[in-house]
């Protein structure tokens, strides 16, 4: 059984984070097999019940996902938070030192990747600014 506010603040950290693009499009994929995943699993419990929690910064929090993300190899969920990373406050600088981080401890060709997926939005992002 799904706590509404738990989910309603988890749905509003993870558009927050991740933007409402993504989002409506992981929403719209929802069905009776995987609607308890994506609402409890994912929203209430994912955003909302741990997200939502005080102990760390958001800033913080994408830190630590990019990194996690990076050493298993998670690419495509890197980058949708690598973009939630930029929303979070975090600057170019400090995520090119994330970066080299996750290169010196993940190894050369995780590094690779991950640069070539920060590039990748950094490019997005900065065109649709334009």
């Amino acid at each position: 059984m799904i706590d509404k506010d738990t989910f309603d603040k988890g749905m509003q950290i993870r558009r927050e984070v991740m933007g409402d693009e993504r989002v409506d499009a992981s929403m719209s994929n929802l069905n009776d097999f995987n609607r308890d995943f994506m609402e409890q699993f994912i929203t209430e419990f994912g955003w909302g019940a741990v997200w939502g929690r005080e102990g760390l910064s958001r800033k913080q929090r994408s830190l630590l996902n990019l990194g996690m993300l990076a050493a298993m190899g998670r690419m495509a969920e890197f980058e949708g938070h690598f973009r939630g990373a930029l929303r979070n406050g975090l600057s170019r600088e400090e995520l090119r030192e994330a970066l080299l981080q996750i290169t010196l401890y993940c190894g050369a060709p995780v590094g690779m990747e991950a640069f070539r997926t920060a590039a990748k939005v950094l490019e997005e992002e900065e065109n649709a600014a334009e």
